[in-house]
């Protein structure tokens, strides 16, 4: 007997003398051997056994050994319910009896009670990351097997996962690509029943409840999925297939909304769970989707205002370095990870009048769109001014009161950009001197290797921050012979919660004391010497190799 037909078999009243209305309920009806002869829907919802299983059987094997009222559930706990028995009139003059069952009042308190300390223990599974892939990799990790046996976490188009939007990728055997997948689990290795991998774009009918509950916002269940094969799945032969292979036979499609807005939609499936989705499950589900969307919906607002920044800032950053005749110049720029965010790293290589070259790294405070803006207006006003031929000295004063002159303008402005806190380093290398003028204003101090592989850390006046309007800098000038190695960077590549920053600049010098090396495998080295692979910092390095000059 299929699982239909032992669902429709508590209803049978012309044979049992059942009413119409038991299958609603959790119920079997007892043969006068003892085994069950009918099973309803609703004991197949509250014990997990399908008809096929416990047909036959005793119905005393359902029974827990113990003085109280308790089931077996299929899944071996004991489940108190209270039960009644009752004779059945029936047509042949066989004896039979109708056992109900419901929830023992307690059990239904202690199943409240779980259901509680599930939700919160999904508070601290899911969102611990400021990752939209992350976290929908969260929640379908969260909801197997507690929940569901198989669980896909798909976006909507308009939710930034730092990809190919999905609108540029076309049709598809006349389906839309509607989402793309961040989050997949199963109880089964290699996740059988899924389609489509994480990051790729998700395919459905346009006719389908996908899109139902992408656009209404309203959950939808199926208990019995092998009801839908002949309806929306027509037009989507690959699902089905799978359906049929992996034995799904019910399903929960629960929107991911917050703030008014569908981000997507999280799918919940069971396959070696016979037992089908209920309204109780549905519930369930919708709040941890809850839960989870909240996290969705920050993760998504902060990745979009991470790669608008990035974006921003790769673009306000030189894409071509020119050290002149006499210097050879490479760079490195990482930015943070997603979680912190980017920041107001930027670099620059300046062609001067008399063949020198002037080289600059500096950092705005801060993360994000603000400070990748405060930064490209910092750069702009930095060229201007090195455009002039001033000192290092005079120009960081100059660059000091231009700040804070655009922080006054600033102060009635929602939108301000730039405010107290950005540290730079200002180098100008002087080929036929073969020396070097820094300058700096709270900024780490420059790293110089001589020919002979020493590594040097160069001591000059710290200074104070750019914007902070006290205009006091100090300069100091150091000979440095052909083929040394000049390094500024940022303290993204030196500064680290477990460590002082002088044991960073320490390693840093000893990473680039190769200098028969080229300037690409040095930059690569002295980023691999970082104490962690995921900074919270943007991580900046400029490095500039002097050469044979042929003043006399």
């Amino acid at each position: 007997m299929s699982t239909d037909e032992g669902a429709a078999a508590g209803h049978q009243d012309a044979l049992w003398g059942v009413s119409a209305g038991t299958e609603g309920m959790a119920a079997a009806v007892i043969a006068a051997d003892g085994t069950v002869a009918a099973w309803t829907y609703g004991a197949q919802r509250l014990l997990g056994y399908t008809a096929e299983e416990v047909l036959g059987r005793r119905f005393a094997d359902l029974l827990a050994p113990t003085g109280a009222a308790r089931l077996r559930h299929r899944r071996g706990h004991r489940l108190e319910v209270e039960l009644r028995i009752s004779r059945l009139a029936a047509r042949d003059g066989a004896p039979r009896w109708l056992a109900a069952f419901d929830p023992h009042p307690d059990a239904r308190r202690r199943l409240a009670s779980e259901r509680l300390a599930l939700l919160s223990e999904a508070s601290t599974h899911i969102g611990t990351t400021l990752d939209v892939m992350q976290t929908g990799q969260e929640l379908a990790d969260f909801a197997v097997p507690r929940l569901a046996d198989y669980v896909t976490v798909d976006l909507a188009e308009s939710v930034s996962l730092g990809a190919e939007p999905l609108a540029r990728l076309g049709m598809d055997a006349g389906r839309v690509p509607v989402f793309r997948r961040a989050g997949v689990a199963s109880i089964h290795e290699g996740i059988p029943e899924s389609l489509w991998d994480r990051g790729q774009a998700v395919f459905v009918p346009p006719a389908s409840p996908f899109t139902q509950v992408l656009t209404t916002g309203k959950s939808f269940i199926e208990p019995m999925l092998r009801r839908s094969l002949g309806t929306w799945l027509r037009c989507d032969p690959e699902r089905t297939r799978v359906i049929r292979r992996t034995d799904m036979h019910t399903v929960m499609m629960v929107p991911i909304q917050a703030r008014g807005v569908v981000l997507g939609i999280a799918v919940f499936v069971r396959t070696d769970n016979p037992a089908p989705f209920e309204q109780d499950d549905l519930v369930l589900a919708e709040e941890l989707v809850d839960r989870a969307a909240l996290s969705l919906d920050n993760a998504h607002r902060y990745t979009r205002e991470h790669i608008a920044a990035l974006a921003l800032q790769r673009n306000l950053l030189p894409s071509h370095l020119s050290g002149g005749p006499f210097l050879e110049v490479s760079s490195r720029y990482l930015p943070a990870d997603l979680d912190h965010g980017v920041g107001g790293d930027w670099y620059d290589v300046m062609e001067l009048p008399r063949d020198r070259v002037a080289l600059v790294v500096g950092d705005v405070v801060g993360h994000g769109i603000q400070a990748a803006a405060a930064m490209g207006r910092l750069r702009t006003a930095l060229r201007t001014l090195a455009d002039m031929d001033l000192p290092p000295v005079e120009l960081l004063t100059r660059l000091d009161r231009t700040v804070g002159r655009l922080a006054q303008e600033d102060v009635d402005s929602p939108g301000a950009t730039v405010g107290v806190g950005a540290t730079c380093l200002y180098v100008v290398y002087d080929p036929v001197e073969r020396a070097i003028d820094i300058a700096g204003a709270g900024h780490p101090p420059p790293v110089v290797v001589s020919p002979d592989g020493e590594a040097t850390v160069t001591k000059i006046p710290s200074g104070v921050p750019i914007g902070m309007g006290l205009g006091h800098f100090e300069a100091v000038r150091i000979e440095i012979p052909d083929d040394s190695l000049i390094a500024l960077y940022t303290d993204g590549l030196v500064e680290f919660p477990t460590e002082d920053i002088e044991s960073g600049i320490r390693r840093l010098a000893a990473a680039l004391a190769h200098p028969g090396l080229p300037l690409e495998e040095l930059c690569d080295r002295a980023v691999a010497a970082r104490r962690t692979p995921s900074p919270s910092d943007d991580t900046t390095l400029l490095l500039a190799r002097t050469g044979p000059s042929d003043a006399p």
